[in-house]
């Protein structure tokens, strides 16, 4: 009878209760002001979206990977509101993936999340204010999106050793391991500002290739952390800066009924996959992004060489970064033989 009830599937009921008054919510506003013509104009962010949102809770890249490239360069949205309703669409849809996880007891690394938000809490306000509106975000774009393809390709050539190591948590955590996770949050905090995302895709290189944390936790983890970041983000642009555009929100709303499904259902998906299959989805989406980005924005020929450049020395340095955590993992087993034998002795 016990093992009967230890297997009983698990019911995510915030979710459950997240999702009814969402769409309650939003059936009411839109029936009101009978705003439903909005999508005679709009679908194509809602279709976005429906791609976006499922990424996003399926993957450490938040929706605003696909939706912030796609508005400002396919459907000329400026960058500032596009940034602005990745905020407040991730505020549904990355919550509803995090309640879900939550919900299904989705295995997740707590450290992980607390100390790398800490630091993207105090990233965010600054680079709201001090950073963001000195970037061109396509610039930006160019780097970030060379940067996490290098990630991606040193991640395939650590996972190429079928005897590659992982585990579900961060080993032996240190005072160093904490200020590195904050940093680390820090700067995702102000990658954030820019793009409305980036905090979670950036904190997961660190997680996988340095603590070498399976992809099967760390995804779900990065996910909580988008979600904690974007809350943030909406309450600075809405109550704080007042920069929230009535454009943001009108795409906003079309676009709530999808991602308060498509989310969860990715992060669902994960959980059903296997460590492997996690990567391969994770490469084929850095590959695709940076062919899109590559695509849409038509870099100069320096701006592409740069681009190479790039990608090069960020192949070798997660490739580095791979080499000293083999080390660290080395020295904290040798540490706790000799503590074991002084104990025993």
């Amino acid at each position: 009878m016990k093992n009967r009830i230890n297997t009983k599937p698990k019911k995510p009921w915030l979710y459950i209760l997240f999702l009814v008054s969402v769409i309650t919510v939003w059936l009411w506003y839109m029936i009101s002001y009978d705003n439903f013509g909005i999508y005679s104009t709009r679908w194509p962010a809602a279709l976005t979206m429906l791609f976006g949102s499922f990424i996003a809770g399926a993957s450490p890249e938040g929706s605003a990977a696909i939706a912030y490239p796609v508005f400002t360069l396919l459907l000329k949205i400026p960058p500032e509101v596009a940034r602005n309703f990745a905020f407040a669409i991730q505020s549904i849809g990355m919550t509803s993936a995090s309640l879900l996880i939550l919900g299904l007891k989705i295995k997740v690394d707590w450290n992980y999340i607390k100390y790398v938000s800490f630091g993207g809490i105090f990233g965010l306000v600054l680079g709201t204010y001090y950073v963001a509106p000195l970037i061109s975000p396509m610039q930006a774009k160019l780097f970030f999106v060379s940067l996490w393809l290098s990630f991606g390709i040193a991640l395939w050539l650590q996972n190429k050793n079928s005897h590659r190591e992982v585990f579900d948590s961060i080993q032996n955590l240190m005072k160093s391991d904490i200020f590195k996770l904050i940093t680390f949050g820090f700067v995702g905090g102000i990658i954030s500002s820019i793009f409305g995302t980036g905090i979670n895709i950036f904190t997961f290189c660190l997680m996988t290739i340095y603590y070498q944390v399976s992809e099967k936790v760390a995804t779900p983890s990065s996910v909580i952390i988008m979600t904690i970041e974007t809350l943030l983000g909406v309450f600075i642009h809405t109550k704080v800066a007042n920069d929230f555009q009535p454009l943001a929100f009108e795409l906003w709303l079309t676009c709530i009924p999808v991602v308060v499904f498509f989310a969860p259902l990715g992060a669902f998906v994960i959980s059903k996959m296997k460590r492997e299959g996690i990567a391969q989805i994770l490469y084929t989406i850095l590959i695709v992004q940076f062919i899109g980005a590559m695509w849409v924005i038509k870099p100069s020929l320096l701006q592409f060489l740069i681009c190479v450049v790039i990608l090069f020395v960020g192949v070798g340095t997660f490739g580095y970064l791979a080499v000293i955590s083999k080390r660290r993992i080395r020295q904290s087993r040798k540490q706790k033989m000799i503590y074991m034998q002084s104990v025993s002795a």
